[in-house]
């Protein structure tokens, strides 16, 4: 298939995905490919490490293909779920994978292009990576293990990045646990030179430098300050108080559906708690089964894909709104339904 390229040379596995008009965004063919040709390389042993990157200028991958969801959830389907599943075992299979795994997190890395970089071995990252899980803003929650990385973050951090589902820096991830090594994107075909004669490690050491400074690391202390509060609603209060750039912040959440935030914020609160991303993506699967069936989803994606008119109308409209049974639900057992989670459908 021509929107994910595999090919071989010098002990290397690479995967290119090749949807550069739709910023490689992952459809479900896409995925499930690279799933089997993971496991193909796995015994295979002309291949030493895998390495992913995404083609055109602009970045690795913008995440889910957005507007087949929209279609699927509008028609009250079921293929959006199918996805989800395999989507989220390959994050599990990337995050185990026995040989090692290079991710180029260059230019954008969305949701799930989060999914297919973040859980891997070398994840590195340039001065024009930006990185984020904006969920929230189409009403739906980080998913792809976004939930299980971003709650491990040091600090508040990772709940700052999902509830404003805003980007990140190269270095900013670095700091956050979402990525290893920075280097110059002028640099991508020295790194891709030197894997061709040296494992992953020791050409990283030949071509990686020093990330500059992140700039959450340096705002850590108001932020974990306002985002260590137990609600929603009293983050917002504190960020309220917090001077102008977290007021500015309490604004841009503000925008975003009340229903997404407090689910995020518990899926985040409960993730932390959790053993493993396995464990992690189960829960995610329940969250995005229910969100698949929520106006929410489908008018998040209206107002910021279909239409852009970038004025979602949330029902419920505010917080206060938004009670712990509805939270709750987004939680629970699927019964039947979550075996597709637990049992491929080849």
């Amino acid at each position: 298939m021509n929107d994910v390229l595999f090919f071989v040379h010098s002990g290397i596995g690479r995967i290119t995905l090749n949807r550069p008009r739709a910023l490689n965004s992952l459809n479900h063919d896409m995925v499930r490919a690279i799933a089997e040709r993971l496991e193909a390389w796995r015994s295979d042993p002309a291949v030493h490490a895998v390495l992913i990157d995404g083609a055109g200028e602009r970045g690795l991958c913008a995440g889910g293909d957005i507007r087949a969801i929209y279609e699927d959830a509008r028609g009250g389907g079921s293929a959006s779920l199918r996805f989800w599943a395999d989507e989220y075992r390959l994050n599990a299979l990337i995050s185990r994978y026995p040989k090692p795994y290079v991710a180029l997190m260059d230019g954008l890395v969305m949701g799930g292009g989060v999914g297919v970089s973040a859980h891997g071995s070398h994840r590195i990252v340039t001065e024009r990576s930006r990185v984020a899980m904006p969920e929230v803003g189409i009403g739906f929650v980080p998913d792809v293990g976004g939930t299980y990385l971003l709650s491990r973050t040091p600090g508040q951090l990772g709940t700052h990045i999902a509830l404003t589902a805003g980007s990140i820096s190269g270095p900013d991830a670095i700091h956050c646990g979402l990525a290893d090594h920075f280097l110059r994107s002028e640099r991508i075909p020295d790194l891709l030179d030197a894997l061709a004669s040296h494992s992953p490690d020791t050409a990283l050491e030949l071509v990686a430098e020093p990330a500059p400074p992140s700039e959450l690391a340096a705002d850590a202390e108001w932020i974990d300050h306002c985002y260590a509060a137990d609600t929603v609603e009293e983050i917002l209060s504190r960020l309220r108080a917090g001077g102008d750039a977290a007021a500015t912040l309490a604004k841009e959440i503000e925008a975003k559906s009340p229903t997404a935030l407090k689910v995020t914020l518990r899926a985040l609160r409960t993730a932390a708690a959790l053993p493993d991303l396995e464990t992690v993506l189960a829960q995610e699967y329940r969250v995005s089964h229910r969100a698949l069936s929520s106006a929410e989803f489908i008018e998040g994606i209206r107002a910021q894909i279909i239409d852009k008119d970038r004025a979602p109308r949330w029902s419920p409209a505010t917080l206060s709104e938004v009670d712990d049974a509805l939270v709750d639900s987004y939680f629970a057992e699927l019964g039947d339904a979550e075996q597709r989670f637990f049992t491929p459908d080849r």
